[in-house]
C-alpha cells in the first residue's frame, strides 16, 4: 500500500524501486487494490469475503479515469511487493531438538515457533544476528541470582507480594492491542494517505526484523524458563538462589526457550518507531488488550510508559527475567533504528502533489 500511493504523491523512497505514476489517480484505488491483491496471495480461502470487500471500495471512487489509473498502479506495487521479502533459502533451517541426556524424558511439545521465523529476509537489519544479545547472565552471577528471586517472588501464581494492580498489568498485557491509537493517529488533520501508508509499513518492518533477531536468539541460547530454573533452583550452583519445587507462574509459560523476551522486543520496536512518527498522540497512547474480555481501553502518557509496561508485565506473569525483558528491549530500539535510517527515507523535496483520492 505504501509503494502504490508513493507512487502517486512521491514523497519518500520506494523500497522496491517502484516507479513514480500518475500524479492524478486514486490513491485510494491503488492502496486498496495493492491490499486487495497481496492479501488475495496470502489467503486464497477468503476470496470470497476479499472480493466483496474490494468491490464496495472501489464502487465509492466516483472518477472512473482516476479509478482505474490506481487499479493499474496497485495492481503493479502488489506485484513488486510480493517479489521481495520471505524466506531466505541460504539460511539453514534446522529442526529443534529437545536438550537431554540420554535415556532422560523431557517433555515431547514441540515449540510453538518454527525454524522458518528466523529465516527470513529482513527489512533493514542484515541478518537475524545482528542484533544478537550477549549471553544471560552465568548462572553463578549475583545479577542470575537478583533476577531469579524478583520472579519467583513477583511472578509466582501463589505471590503474596505482587499487588493487584501487577496482577491485572500481566494479565492485560498478554496480547495488547494498538489499533485506538493507531486510528487516531492517522486520522490526525494534515496526515496524507502516504504519510500513513509510511508508518504502518515502518511499524510492521520494525516488529519483524526484531523479531526475527529475537527468535534467533532465543534458539541461540536455548535459555530455561523461569517455571524449569525456579524448580530446579538447588542445581544452578548459585548459593543465593533457592528451589521452590512447587512454583508456578501466574501465566502459562509459552513452549519455547526464555531469552530474550519477544513481547519486550516487539514493544521496543514499535515505541521506538512511533516515538519519531507521533511522539504525542492526541489524547495520550490508547492501548486495548485482546486477552481480556471486554476490557477498556487504556490510556499512558507515551509510548516509552507502554513499552515498560509490558516489559515489566512480562515477569509479573512469571514467565521471563528482568535481563531478559532489558535483552528485549535493546533488540527493538536497534531494530526500529536501522529501519528509520534505512527504509522509506524522506526524498529532499516532493516534485510534485498527488491530487487524487
Amino acid at each position: 500500500m505504501f509503494e502504490a500511493v508513493d507512487a502517486i504523491d512521491r514523497r519518500y523512497e520506494s523500497y522496491v524501486g517502484f516507479p513514480a505514476g500518475d500524479p492524478a489517480a486514486s490513491q485510494d484505488a491503488a492502496a486498496a487494490t495493492a491490499a486487495y491483491q497481496v492479501l488475495l496471495a496470502a489467503f486464497p480461502a477468503q476470496k470470497t469475503a476479499l472480493d466483496e470487500s474490494y468491490a464496495i471500495t472501489m464502487a465509492e471512487i466516483a472518477d472512473p479515469k482516476a479509478r482505474e489509473a490506481g487499479r493499474a498502479i496497485g495492481e503493479a506495487a502488489a506485484k513488486a511487493a510480493l517479489a521481495v521479502g520471505g524466506v531466505d533459502p541460504a539460511i539453514a533451517q534446522q529442526p529443534y531438538r529437545p536438550r537431554t541426556t540420554p535415556g532422560a524424558w523431557v517433555a515431547t511439545a514441540l515449540p510453538g515457533i518454527e525454524s522458518y521465523m528466523y529465516a527470513f529476509h529482513p527489512w533493514a537489519i542484515g541478518s537475524a544476528e545482528a542484533l544478537r544479545p550477549p549471553p544471560p547472565p552465568p548462572l553463578g552471577s549475583a545479577r542470575w541470582a537478583r533476577d531469579y528471586e524478583e520472579v519467583r517472588r513477583l511472578g509466582g501464581r501463589a505471590s503474596r507480594e505482587r499487588t493487584p494492580q501487577q496482577t491485572l498489568m500481566a494479565r492485560y498485557r498478554q496480547a495488547f492491542d494498538l489499533t485506538p491509537s493507531m486510528r487516531v493517529i492517522a486520522d490526525q488533520p494534515g496526515r496524507t494517505p502516504v504519510r500513513n501508508a509510511r508508518m504502518f509499513a515502518l511499524y510492521q518492518m520494525a516488529f519483524d526484523d526484531a523479531a526475527t533477531a529475537m527468535i534467533a536468539a532465543k534458539f541461540h541460547y536455548d535459555f530455561w524458563r523461569p517455571i524449569t530454573a525456579i524448580r530446579n533452583g538447588a542445581d544452578d550452583g548459585n548459593d543465593a538462589t533457592a528451589a521452590d519445587p512447587a512454583w508456578l507462574p501466574l501465566l502459562p509459560t509459552p513452549n519455547f526457550p526464555e531469552y530474550p523476551c519477544g513481547h519486550c522486543t516487539v514493544a521496543a520496536a514499535i515505541a521506538g518507531i512511533m516515538d519519531v512518527e507521533a511522539p504525542h498522540p492526541p489524547g495520550g497512547v490508547r492501548v486495548g488488550s485482546l486477552a481480556v474480555p471486554n476490557s477498556i481501553v487504556q490510556t499512558l502518557p507515551g509510548w516509552d510508559e507502554w513499552a515498560r509496561q509490558v516489559s515489566d508485565s512480562r515477569m509479573y506473569g512469571g514467565v521471563h527475567y528482568r535481563f531478559s525483558n532489558e535483552a528485549g528491549e535493546q533488540i527493538g530500539r536497534a531494530a526500529a533504528r536501522l529501519v528509520l535510517e534505512k527504509v522509506m527515507r524522506p526524498l529532499p523535496a516532493a516534485p510534485r502533489k498527488g491530487r487524487g483520492r
